[in-house]
């Protein structure tokens, strides 16, 4: 909970100025009730009008006075709390930008974002509830309570009686509806699970025509959390009814009271009037107490789920200075690499041994699942190998800083993936300083100038979220440009050409060959035509190295590469 504190940094004075101007509110809603009492036993009773009018400007003056405190109260509430909500939210969205690909497995990314969206705004509530009413509603409580025992201490027993009781329901109700408040979110990180998957996979579902059975299971976790807040909102319901009967049972009591001790002279009318205003203050205080506890509550609970993200630690952890790397060494090798996934039981890949030169092309191949994009994960320092090394000019990944490590890589990944934004913004993001001409190299590069110029607004066009605007090919061939504007050492296309066609396949990989010689290529690819000229191929089988070497060494020594070819129509002719 500490990391959360440290949010309020900048809003120490708000946070206590704001309960002060709420505080001073209160001891002027406690004067109002002695005016009035005055005004009636006083003003009233002697027919002074004009005892009853100084009386009642000054009770507009009161009213006046609480209004500007409540006011600027607001003020500082307001500002508090909502940069609070900034910086918790900035902290906790760098917090998982520095997570692992293990920490976002074991919490989820449809809990995250219900962390940095709802549970944020749950507690930037709870913040600006208790600095207007924390100290307001206990205040006021207790407040009515001393003023009543001031006027008249036998009196003043009812509230004594009546106030517990009225605790007591408000503590019957809370905790009974307070767990429900815990399922609640529990079902809000389902709905926003289901909700990602299914706009995201929309094209599959209407495919397979599933919309009804997403339709039934959306309306399902949709149902059981309309449940659990139908529920709290039955709980919630007895609040007002029960405690109203009690307050109208305690101002019976006071008013049957306050009849017998005015007729003994012992009280006047007025202050009868006030130990009624009294009791109304209190109940309406309990009420606001117990309405500030069950959103302190929640945000509580947020408060939390929060803090469990902002205490995670990165399970990969960076050196404070990368080590210098080795001149003349070879620019990829991996050694006697294994790796099994967190709860994944047995090794994705196992006993990889292999070397990629300066300037050489690397090309991987293999069957569905035998850890091609693992090996790229590894590369990347996605995760940690579980044995061997992975070394980039000599140097093991592990003593390389992130920025440092993958400042050397270019990544077009499987999915293409854009953000929302244009073509430029996208690009941009390989390298922040590359000039126009350095986009337009990337994209001639990449095979993409051709349309981007057919666009009318050019590098300027706009790219909806995720590049929906944008056709399959489109999308890889930018990718592939955003990559080679970083001008990395290391260029990674991780299967990035399977939604283009033949031609452009290979004219980019011409392309690729003739701008970035001095690169290391790791061209993955299902297809053995698409890597059959690399310097060096790898090829796995259910995580295991089944050969290494050029495409006629293995036509010649890997059975594995040989039935890929024969299945692909290039049979065993070396070419």
């Amino acid at each position: 909970m500490r990391a959360l504190l440290s949010n309020f940094k900048g809003h120490y004075a708000q946070l206590i100025l704001g309960p002060a101007f709420k505080l001073c509110e209160a001891v002027l809603e406690l004067l109002v009730p002695l005016l009035m009492a005055q005004i009636i036993d006083v003003g009233i009773r002697n027919g002074d009008i004009a005892y009853v009018a100084g009386h009642g400007l000054e009770m507009l003056g009161l009213a006046a006075a609480g209004l500007l405190c409540a006011v600027i109260c607001q003020y500082f509430a307001a500002m508090c709390a909502y940069g609070f909500g900034r910086s918790l939210r900035r902290q906790l969205f760098h917090r998982v930008m520095e997570l692992s690909r293990t920490e976002y497995g074991s919490i989820g990314t449809d809990s995250l974002i219900t962390r940095l969206t709802n549970d944020v705004t749950q507690i930037q509530t709870g913040i600006n509830i208790a600095i207007r009413l924390g100290i307001r509603a206990p205040f006021l409580t207790v407040g009515s309570i001393v003023m009543a025992l001031a006027i008249n201490w036998r009196v003043g027993l009812v509230f004594l009686v009546s106030t517990p009781l009225i605790v007591a329901v408000l503590y019957v109700i809370m905790s009974r509806s307070v767990p429900l408040y815990a399922r609640i979110q529990a079902g809000m990180d389902c709905i926003s699970r289901l909700s990602g998957e299914n706009l995201e996979g929309v094209r599959v579902i209407r495919a397979f025509s599933k919309q009804r059975a997403e339709i039934q299971a959306f309306q399902a976790a949709g149902s059981s959390l309309a449940e659990a807040s139908v529920r709290v909102g039955k709980i919630s319901a007895a609040l007002n009814p029960l405690t109203s009967v009690i307050v109208n049972l305690a101002i019976v009591a006071i008013i049957w009271l306050g009849s017998r001790y005015t007729d003994m002279g012992i009280l006047a009318q007025g202050q009868v009037i006030a130990l009624v205003n009294y009791m109304t203050q209190t109940m309406l205080a309990l009420i606001v107490l117990a309405n500030v506890i069950v959103t302190l509550t929640k945000a509580i609970a947020s408060a939390g789920r929060v803090a469990e993200v902002l205490d995670l630690k990165s399970s990969m952890l960076q050196p404070v200075q990368s080590d210098p790397p080795v001149s003349d060494a070879p620019r990829i090798a991996f050694k006697d690499v294994s790796f099994a996934y967190p709860a994944g039981g047995e090794n994705a890949v196992e006993g990889l041994r292999f070397s990629v030169q300066p300037g050489q092309t690397l090309g991987v191949i293999g069957p569905t699942g035998c850890g091609k994009t693992t090996l790229v994960r590894l590369l990347c320092r996605e995760y940690d190998v579980t044995g061997g090394a992975v070394e980039v000019d000599s140097v093991d990944v592990r003593r390389y800083t992130f920025a440092d490590l993958r400042g050397h890589i270019g990544l077009v990944p499987q999915t293409a993936r854009l953000f929302a934004g244009t073509i430029r913004s996208n690009l941009a993001m390989g390298r922040q300083d590359a000039e126009e001409a350095d986009l337009w190299r990337a994209l001639e590069t990449a095979q993409g100038a051709d349309f981007v110029r057919a666009k009318p607004d050019g590098l300027d066009t706009e790219v909806e979220e995720g590049g929906k605007n944008l056709s399959g090919g489109q999308r890889q061939r930018l990718t592939i440009a955003r990559a080679l504007v970083r001008q990395p050492a290391i260029l990674i296309l991780d299967d990035s050409a399977s939604a283009l066609d033949y031609a452009t396949d290979s004219a980019l990989r011409r392309a690729i060959r003739r701008d970035i010689r001095d690169a290391t290529v790791v061209m993955i690819s299902q297809r053995a035509s698409t890597i059959k000229n690399a310097d060096c191929i790898l090829v796995l089988d259910d995580g295991v190295q089944a050969g290494f070497g050029t495409h006629e060494e293995l036509l010649r020594t890997c059975e594995v590469y040989r039935e890929i070819c024969r299945s692909q129509g290039m049979g065993e002719v070396s070419v």
